[in-house]
């Protein structure tokens, strides 16, 4: 574009506008890019794990896949190349009817059965470990935004959250592994010889002899892994309600507790909902924490069927109220499957073939809905909160 004539002060911008044009288009295509990539992905997570998920006849899912836990799978060939597939109790009555026509069976690990254990996994490991970051990430960010005096010291501690944030999972696993599968404390009536040491209390022992490998290790691992994106984010939330706020709640007489709960967590709610969303995300996918911490490859049986004692049949409504708290219990203490390590071991530790990649792709279309329905459960409540509570 030439320039004004009329105007002695303007120069040829055309350069600069031609930069600017350059700019903008470099961006627009990266943006192009990383979308392409993302639909490729899920397009090709789609194509491949649908028809593992859904089928044409009514009730159009695959009950089977989604209610039965991870089993052994039976292939077996007739002399007319027909192929029966079963799990372990089938096989048998199946080479039993071909009689004369078998020809051949191959077994399969874990490629058989669903996923139902590593659902209810993943569920549960998702629920302490988000329970347990926000609890412990929400204090902290009050604490740093509304308590610590500005200074040195709370910049270092500010800069350790966010270095934190930057750790490899696999050294969170094994912090997990030290501190709650060997070392966290519980009450016994007698320490276990790998007690690092005891308290005795009287009528029972404080011993720090670890969890073991269970939900409650592979929550508390997870919950460190997305403590630091919790902490940031809820922390720039509550700095970002109106200070005005706060004096007009002191200025009435509201301590700064009141003032807080009251005038300035309503409203910082959403925001921090929002970094709830990434917690949920990334704690659910996570192999390495529980990899050493909770996950089993295998399980034939969900966290609440426990093997308890029978109770006599004269047995009171306080035994039985007992038993049932203590089954409830257990689950925590329970190692599980989860999706992710479940996906990992079919990938990794069997052989690649048709019913192994079935079995895979079927698992990672079903925990990218599992995953995608939290997200959007979160994102809705906070649309909900963010329209009752505006400034």
């Amino acid at each position: 574009m030439p320039p004004d004539p009329t105007n002695p002060f303007a120069g040829d911008n055309s350069g600069i506008q031609q930069r600017e044009t350059a700019a903008r288009w470099a961006l627009r295509v990266g943006s192009y890019i990383v979308v392409i990539i993302t639909l490729a992905i899920m397009l090709h997570i789609f194509i491949k794990g649908a028809p593992v998920t859904f089928q044409s006849k009514w009730p159009f899912v695959n009950t089977q896949f989604l209610t039965e836990l991870p089993s052994q799978l039976h292939v077996i060939e007739d002399k007319q190349g027909n192929h029966y597939e079963t799990g372990v109790n089938g096989a048998d009555a199946i080479k039993k009817q071909l009689g004369d026509n078998f020809r051949s069976e191959k077994t399969i690990a874990y490629s058989g059965g669903g996923i139902l254990g590593p659902i209810v996994g993943t569920a549960l490991l998702v629920i302490v470990s988000v329970g347990v970051a926000l609890f412990l990430g929400v204090a902290c960010a009050i604490y740093l935004s509304e308590y610590a005096k500005h200074g040195k010291f709370l910049e270092m501690v500010r800069l350790a959250i966010l270095n934190l944030a930057g750790v490899p999972s696999v050294v969170f696993g094994l912090f997990g592994l030290g501190a709650f599968v060997l070392t966290a404390p519980v009450f016994v009536d007698v320490p276990a010889d790998r007690s690092v040491f005891a308290i005795p209390l009287g009528f029972t022992t404080l011993s720090f002899e670890g969890w073991d490998t269970c939900v409650l290790s592979g929550g508390f691992t997870l919950a460190f892994v997305i403590l630091p994106v919790i902490i940031t984010a809820s922390e720039q939330c509550l700095q970002a309600v109106p200070q005005g706020f706060r004096e007009t709640s002191m200025a009435l007489g509201a301590t700064r507790w009141q003032t807080i709960r009251y005038s300035v967590l309503p409203f910082a709610t959403p925001g921090i909902l929002t970094s709830s969303i990434l917690g949920i995300a990334r704690a659910a996918g996570e192999t390495a924490p529980i990899m050493f911490t909770a996950a089993l490859a295998f399980k034939d049986k969900l966290p609440w069927q426990k093997d308890l004692p029978p109770l006599p049949a004269d047995a009171s409504i306080f035994a039985h109220w007992e038993q049932s708290v203590s089954r409830f219990l257990g689950i925590f203490t329970e190692s599980v499957q989860a999706l992710p390590y479940h996906i990992y071991t079919l990938a990794a530790k069997i052989p690649q073939n048709e019913y192994s990649e079935r079995a895979q792709y079927g698992s990672v279309f079903v925990f990218l809905v599992l995953v995608a329905s939290l997200a959007a459960s979160s994102v809705l409540l906070r649309k909900r909160l963010r329209a009752k509570y505006r400034w």
